[in-house]
């Protein structure tokens, strides 16, 4: 008889549910989480498991990456996907993991895609920098609106990155002023540094990707967006290896023009899905 496990993981510990074809629970207990305690529990099942399903939290690549190590076929599951029957009126952890192993058992489960570990590095990497660009771009606009405060002068991106500390203390009089102002251009300076470190390590990995020469030849995507594009969510399945494809249509300039525009707004918001 085929088995099916469901695994509700939290931080500290994970609600593991077996059940049988017929729906009915085999073994439940809610375990560390340990990966030799978790891998000794779903040993007895291991040869009629049909399937182990781990939703996809904040913490799963340990748990994902222990079982597969261990060679059980495991799905992660798309969280916003999964909707349990609605008008229930008790759930708990239980409900939650018989659901995964439900759903498994159904073939309705809505699964997504497991990045290998390297893989999954680099993109953990990239996003990382999409995160520094942010607290980056806060600093350059905080810092702008103080000097505007202080001075009346509206200075544009480019003029505010070429201040310095004396260009600063010219520009505000008042010590804790000076204080502040010092702080955010520090602070931008140590997350540029940060960005151009993590641009630099992520390079080499993106250099072998097929997809990647194939994104960097489109008008309008330059090296930083080609490589977030190269390691979004899902694989580059659609692209092909140079030579196999056309990197752009046989179209007019201008038509040409408006298609490289609608293509990067569309990257750009797959970009930042990530």
């Amino acid at each position: 008889m085929k088995l099916y496990c469901g695994i509700d993981l939290h931080s500290n510990n994970s609600l593991i549910s077996v059940i049988n074809e017929r729906d009915e629970v085999i073994y439940e207990k809610r375990l560390p989480n340990d990966m030799n305690t978790l891998l000794n529990a779903l040993r007895p099942y291991q040869d009629s498991l049909h399937g182990v399903v781990v939703e996809s939290t904040f913490n799963w690549y340990w748990l994902v990456d222990g079982l597969l190590a261990a060679g059980l076929d495991v799905r992660l599951a798309n969280t916003f996907a999964l909707k349990q029957y609605q008008g229930l009126k008790y759930t708990d952890d239980k409900t939650d993991a018989r659901h995964l192993a439900h759903m498994l058992r159904l073939g309705i489960l809505p699964d997504g895609y497991i990045y290998p570990f390297e893989m999954r590095c680099v993109r953990d990497a990239l996003r990382r920098r999409l995160l520094l660009v942010r607290q980056r771009v806060t600093q350059h606009l905080s810092l702008q609106s103080l000097i505007a405060r202080h001075t009346g002068k509206r200075l544009t991106g480019p003029q505010v990155k070429k201040l310095d500390g004396d260009a600063l203390d010219a520009l505000l009089t008042h010590p804790a002023a000076r204080l502040t102002a010092g702080i955010a251009h520090d602070m931008m300076k140590t997350l540029g540094e940060a960005i151009e470190r993590i641009e630099r390590n992520v390079a080499a990995y993106c250099q072998p990707t097929p997809g990647y020469e194939i994104i960097t030849g489109i008008t309008g995507i330059g090296p930083i967006l080609a490589k977030v594009f190269c390691w979004k969510q899902d694989p580059l399945t659609a692209f092909q290896r140079p030579g196999t494809m056309p990197l752009m249509p046989a179209v007019s300039p201008a038509k040409r023009s408006v298609m490289a525009k609608r293509k990067v707004k569309a990257i750009v918001k797959m970009a930042t899905d990530i």
